[in-house]
């Protein structure tokens, strides 16, 4: 195979994700930072809200960059994967935009990578919490119908949160 058509999400699709995410944020308390990009790691959408630390912004979109870069692996779940090799978590800890800790998560369709959500702001909790609640409520805009869904090019199957398995990674 010379090409592949990969599946991505839209900025339709990140305003979705987005948009939730900050109901969210209103919920938790704080203020924080929420970046949408789409699969390749590209931001699509970013609020910053009132109070949130300017140095959280580039915070969170280096989550879900991070999450993109590593095929869908959500942040703590990468500091998980590290944090007890200690040549491992330095040297991935010195590359510029990897964050290995939560608030990055993905988001999944039909078993592929389509883009992610990076939090920053709260509590590593706090942050995974109001970027899940970003995705998930994508992935349930997407399976509430069986036709497109303006902003996201397949329509059925999602699991957010899904990392996926080296069978279902093109």
């Amino acid at each position: 195979m010379l090409v592949r058509t990969e599946t991505t999400l839209t900025h339709a699709g990140a305003r979705v994700a987005l948009d939730a995410a900050l109901e969210r944020a209103e919920e938790v308390g704080g203020a924080f930072n929420v970046a949408v990009t789409d699969a390749a790691g590209t931001l699509l959408a970013f609020a910053r809200m009132d109070g949130a630390f300017a140095a959280s912004g580039e915070i969170a979109r280096d989550k879900a960059w991070t999450v993109t870069a590593f095929g869908g692996l959500p942040t703590a779940t990468l500091w998980d994967a590290i944090s007890s090799e200690d040549a491992v978590r330095d040297g991935i800890g010195r590359r510029g935009r990897v964050a290995a800790f939560g608030g990055g998560v993905p988001v999944v369709v039909d078993g592929s990578l389509v883009g992610a959500v990076g939090v920053s702001g709260g509590s590593a909790a706090q942050d995974a919490d109001v970027a899940a609640a970003g995705a998930s409520a994508l992935a349930a805009r997407i399976a509430e119908s069986s036709v497109a869904v303006p902003g996201v090019a397949v329509p059925v199957g999602v699991a957010a949160g899904h990392r996926p398995s080296r069978e279902e990674t093109p």
